[in-house]
């Protein structure tokens, strides 16, 4: 630690997240690293104690829930140095004046994507052997297995993996599908396909990978440029009996193109996220037998969101110790991440 010296933090977070993210263990690990004072946490930067702690601090460890950091709050706060992030994206909170005051920003989005891609190779196993549309089928056929020759072959083994998005998560999907006996594409302009050939995946262009493939799984952020990527055009050059999975952002899949496909019975989906979130009662998505939906559940929850507090923290004592972040944003990384 520099000079012996703790410098003064800010823990800016919903408390619910709080009490999830920083038990014991963590709570205790920063304090040892920083000076940390009560209440603990706090979310309204505006209000006049805050204001006041601001000026002394250097550090903020932030989640879901810290506000966005202004000019007029980041002029409270001059001898502000870093901001480690217990949560994914920071596009929240984080603006112009962040960047330009040169303060440094970590994420644990890597922490975060490592549940999303668990769940996401278990959506794509699950769309091989058809499960949740048997499982719906099960309710109304108690007393025999023949329904389920309905939905075809119901086998993962030669199965054609489309992943479009090499990000973090995509890269993660990408390694766990190795374990399948599956060809896996890759559709993402940003990608080196060197680093793609490398993942075991094939770089292709996106209305290729959309031909070719037996289940679609979106890893793109939201922005303006991603909004409805996967559109009614798209759409409709996936194959019959293909299975779209999106555990990203609902706003890169186009809903009412996707309720058409599968009003049909062409297309399969498994949902996450959706646009909007949750959908509308009245929303022909619930009811249809192929269609799989789940409340944002793919990311990190409960436990698995201490392992974000953790490298928030590892990231912290490397600031403390001067070495350099593992995962810090730059200003250029931030206008295309999530």
């Amino acid at each position: 630690m520099r000079d012996g010296r703790r410098p003064q933090a800010l823990l800016v977070m919903d408390p619910a997240h709080f009490s999830v993210q920083f038990q014991e263990p963590q709570l205790r690990r920063l304090r040892s690293l920083t000076e940390l004072a009560d209440p603990v946490p706090v979310t309204d930067l505006d209000a006049a104690d805050v204001r006041s702690r601001l000026r002394e601090v250097e550090v903020l460890v932030t989640s879901w829930g810290c506000p966005e950091l202004t000019a007029e709050r980041l002029a409270d706060a001059p001898k502000l140095r870093a901001i480690f992030h217990c949560a994914g994206t920071v596009r929240t909170f984080v603006t112009d004046e962040v960047w330009r005051r040169g303060i440094l920003v970590t994420t644990a989005a890597d922490e975060n994507a490592i549940p999303v891609a668990e769940f996401t190779l278990a959506a794509v196993i699950f769309a091989g052997k058809k499960a949740p549309f048997l499982a719906q089928d099960a309710r109304e056929h108690r007393d025999t297995w023949s329904y389920a020759a309905s939905r075809g072959e119901l086998s993962n083994r030669g199965r054609t993996i489309g992943v479009v998005g090499f990000s973090r998560t995509g890269r993660r999907v990408t390694d766990r599908l190795r374990s399948l006996e599956v060809d896996i594409l890759v559709a993402d302009p940003y990608a080196d396909p060197a680093e793609v050939s490398a993942a075991g995946a094939h770089l292709v262009p996106l209305p290729e990978l959309l031909r070719r493939c037996d289940v679609l799984t979106l890893h793109v952020p939201a922005l303006p440029s991603t909004r409805h990527l996967i559109g009614a055009k798209e759409l409709a050059l996936l194959r019959r009996g293909a299975t779209v999975i999106n555990t990203a952002r609902g706003a890169v899949l186009d809903t009412a193109a996707l309720e058409s496909e599968c009003a049909t019975g062409r297309l399969d989906a498994i949902l996450d996220v959706t646009e909007p979130e949750p959908l509308p009662a009245d929303s022909l998505l619930y009811d249809l037998p192929n269609v799989m939906i789940t409340p944002h559940i793919a990311g990190s929850l409960g436990s698995e969101t201490r392992r974000m507090s953790e490298s928030a923290l590892d990231e912290l004592e490397r600031y403390l110790s001067g070495k350099p972040p593992r995962a810090a944003v730059t200003p250029d990384e931030f206008v295309v991440s999530a």
